[in-house]
């Protein structure tokens, strides 16, 4: 992640330095490098090294899931002959819970959700050269302060004492391992206030069949290793997953109120996504920014917002020192929710109180959403 504004002449001579040095300690290896999303894909020092690799985020920091696989096409398409890979993606989860997955929200069943829809984009695209998911295990990071545990980074597949591996791990097994397996989603998710739940299953045999109370369910086959089961959620029902000779066990308990300790409550947060409030048709701080945008009111309350952030980044932590491209971090930052950006803004330095948020959110709620 050299630069996020693009190369001057010096940064390129520079790269080209080192990419002949390289070859001259060793003949028998290829060059890369790891390039951040908002450099622009026609920098010239993007086409020093023998191949190249792109930090994503597409579905957690911004855009959505679908934009990953043709991010790529169209850079391969541009790019025919220089190899491409994907060198970070990921998103994070805690011990949050829900049956109604939402970018951001860090609970175990988005980030299963979004590693399946990365795996179906990324591992089919026989064109890359490699993919590396961002991160194995949860870590430390003194500066976070996200997901409800301050300090750490959970992008991992694994908790961070190595005792757990998330539904997402599985979902790499299903793909990359040749132990045969079977796999039940949503362990730690039991109480549930939903007449039906969808329950994934992870397998990386060739058909799975699911029994609720010794019912069988029926036999599901799915190339894509992920199998899907809406099982009737009344009293307590226990799930037995069969795959060949191999069986994975789980429950579901139907209760009428949510289970308060699924629901991310962040120490020291200013609001959730759950305390605003959003009419229908009409806009709120859960709405992305880019369809905040489609309106001239919109805009205005926006720019009084990026004013509040242009003079607290001007004297506070700013960017970490790196020049950003403004419009790629525009393009980029038009995928998120208000809310979601006010609260990343914190590790900036910039911060808004509850009185804010809510004020804004009022004036947001006046106004029409446009189709």
């Amino acid at each position: 992640e050299i630069s996020m504004q693009g190369s001057s002449d010096d940064l390129v001579d520079n790269h080209n330095v080192l990419n002949d040095l390289c070859h001259e300690l060793d003949k028998t290896r290829l060059t890369t490098m790891a390039i951040v999303s908002m450099c622009p894909v026609d920098d010239p020092y993007i086409q020093v090294p023998d191949t190249v690799s792109w930090n994503h985020y597409f579905g957690w920091y911004g855009g959505t899931t679908a934009d990953n696989g043709p991010w790529f096409d169209e850079f391969h398409a541009k790019y025919p002959n220089l190899p491409v890979g994907c060198s970070e993606y990921g998103c994070e989860a805690l011990n949050w819970h829900t049956s109604d997955p939402k970018q951001g929200d860090y609970t175990e069943e988005y980030q299963a959700y979004y590693h399946e829809e990365l795996i179906k984009q990324l591992f089919t695209r026989k064109y890359m050269w490699a993919t590396h998911v961002w991160n194995m295990f949860d870590f430390g990071a003194d500066s976070r302060n996200e997901g409800g545990e301050n300090g750490q980074n959970h992008k991992g597949l694994v908790t961070f004492d190595r005792k757990y591996k998330k539904d997402s791990f599985y979902a790499y097994k299903a793909w990359l391992s040749d132990d045969p397996f079977v796999h039940i989603c949503g362990k730690r998710y039991v109480d549930r206030v939903e007449d039906v739940t969808k329950v994934t299953v992870y397998s990386n045999l060739p058909e799975v069949e699911l029994f609720a109370n010794g019912v069988s369910l029926g036999k599901k086959a799915s190339p894509e290793h992920f199998f899907y089961f809406d099982v009737p959620n009344v009293g307590e029902t226990e799930l037995v997953a069969v795959a060949g000779e191999f069986k994975d066990e789980g429950k579901i308990r139907k209760v009428d109120t949510m289970n308060e300790d699924y629901i991310l409550k962040e120490k020291g947060a200013i609001l959730n996504w759950f305390d605003i409030d959003a009419p229908e048709g009409r806009l709120s701080l859960n709405d992305k920014m880019s369809d905040i945008m489609k309106t001239f009111r919109g805009k205005l309350i926006l720019l009084g917002m990026f004013k509040k952030i242009k003079k607290g980044l001007s004297g506070g932590k700013g960017t970490a020192g790196f020049d950003v491209d403004k419009k790629a971090m525009m393009n980029m930052m038009s995928g998120f929710t208000l809310l979601r950006l006010t609260g990343l803004m914190g590790m900036t330095g910039v911060t808004f109180t509850k009185e804010e948020l809510l004020e804004m959110n009022r004036k947001l709620n006046k106004i029409k959403k446009k189709k």
